[in-house]
């Protein structure tokens, strides 16, 4: 018996009410906050690194689904895979054979890091930090991981114990054992290490909150630090990783650094099916599946499923077959040398930083009375709200999808799709320089915006 279901059907019927669908059924402080900063749009259909609402406006990507979009949204070769895939109509799952769809992808993998020997494979960030977090405990015998103050590793238990950020912990102890280490301090490191019980330390090659880089020479010195100690290194490439950074690893960026434990997920979906990887070296995984007996001590459900490989495997030979890599080291360099030349321009533009298409734009105090007045305004109000009034105008104006990139933080992140090219970035630095203008000027949407999000900021808090 067939059972006919038709989803655009559906969609046609009942997408109208999705706001109202989310206000009532999912957590109802999102449709909240998205009709507050006027970011409750209703977007119809995407292709690479645009999207298109329901009045037909291109919107610019910037933000590439937090970072899962890297190959953009659809991309060809990766939709074929999912069709070629669900078409097979394999014997997926059965948990009692060994199908050759994971042991291709790690193989392609793992070419990327020749000092790793083996992979396990989940669906999420949170969960390959977790899988590693449980590896570098297991196989070191020791309780204490360290991780590096504002990193966000997740917000599984697991990662949120490693979590730098308190808001995003409160409510939530008792967590595992765990200390923060300033990024880039290896005084620090050592500090802890000679204590005896650290398992690792795990860091992000360029954190994701702030944009924040590892200092030249850090991960290759803490590396060696944590070897000498019997600790091992967690790379965190759930964000950085795949080409992000204009390196397929951003831990490449740095000669002799070989981390023990390497975690990456987002773009490896190809924004389909989400998916995670961690890779290690042989010996750890000998210690966690040392016997027969522990064949399942760590698995997941949905683990190696065929559709995830299949995503994962078109979007690595995407990656090599379109050069991506080398694409991103080029217009990375184009977009931060372009948003770089303003920084002279404008008293309220402080920095800008990153690697490749991870590029964080830092806002600051202006040194000129007038400005400097509503900025203390702003700091009064609430750290943070000046880099929500630069997203919001970039969207409602120019329609271009941005973020700030942490909660109390000046900082806008730029994430887009990997395939972004010289016209998106004319487009986005034009927009920029149009907003920028906008709140040196002292008045239009911007400054007219800062006034809503106050009052917005002030009821918070009352």
């Amino acid at each position: 018996m067939t059972t006919e279901f038709d989803l655009g059907a559906l969609l046609a019927e009942r997408g109208a009410e999705r706001y109202e669908l989310h206000a009532k059924h999912l957590n109802p402080q999102l449709p909240r906050m998205l009709r507050t900063i006027g970011f409750d749009r209703v977007y119809e259909r995407a292709e690479g690194a645009h999207f298109y609402d329901a009045d037909g406006n291109d919107h610019l990507d910037m933000l590439a689904g937090f970072g899962v979009m890297g190959l953009g949204r659809h991309h060809p070769v990766v939709r074929k895979a999912l069709h070629d895939v669900l078409d097979l109509g394999l014997a997926d799952l059965t948990r009692f054979d060994c199908q050759p769809l994971p042991g291709l992808l790690a193989e392609r993998l793992l070419a990327h890091s020749p000092h790793l020997d083996r992979v396990f494979f989940g669906n999420s960030g949170t969960e390959a930090v977790e899988t590693a977090l449980k590896f570098a405990r297991y196989a070191t015998g020791r309780p204490r991981v360290l991780y590096c103050d504002h990193a966000f590793h997740g917000l599984t238990t697991g990662a949120l114990s490693v979590n730098g950020e308190n808001g995003f912990r409160d409510g939530f102890a008792p967590l595992l054992p765990d200390t923060a280490v300033p990024l880039g301090d290896l005084d620090a490191l050592a500090r802890e290490l000679r204590k005896g019980d650290v398992a690792a330390l795990i860091v992000e090659p360029i954190q994701g909150k702030g944009v924040h880089e590892a200092p030249p020479g850090y991960l290759r010195a803490a590396q060696d630090l944590l070897h000498r100690h019997k600790a091992l290194l967690i790379a965190d490439e759930v964000q950085t990783g795949l080409g992000r950074t204009g390196d397929f690893w951003a831990y490449q960026h740095e000669d002799g650094v070989e981390p023990d434990l390497v975690c990456v997920a987002k773009a490896l979906s190809g924004g389909y099916v989400p998916v995670s990887a961690t890779l290690g070296k042989e010996w750890i995984f000998k210690k966690v599946y040392s016997s027969m007996d522990r064949v399942l001590v760590h698995s997941a459900s949905f683990g190696s499923n065929a559709q995830a490989m299949a995503c994962g495997l078109a979007v690595l030979s995407v990656m090599e077959n379109e050069q991506i890599v080398a694409g991103v080291r080029a217009t990375g360099e184009l977009l931060k040398s372009r948003l770089s030349a303003l920084i002279d321009g404008y008293e309220l533009l402080a920095d800008v930083r990153g690697r490749g298409l991870m590029i964080g734009i830092e806002f600051g105090r202006p040194s000129s009375l007038k400005l400097r007045g509503r900025w203390t305004m702003l700091q009064a109000a609430r750290k943070g709200l000046f880099a929500q009034m630069v997203v919001v105008p970039l969207l409602q104006r120019h329609h271009i999808l941005t973020q700030v990139s942490g909660d109390h933080l000046e900082v806008i992140k730029l994430i887009p799709p990997l395939i972004i090219d010289e016209a998106d970035v004319d487009r986005f630095v034009k927009a920029f320089t149009a907003v920028m203008d906008d709140a040196h000027q002292g008045g239009g949407l911007v400054w007219d915006f800062g006034k809503t999000l106050i009052k917005q900021a002030v009821a918070h808090r009352t």
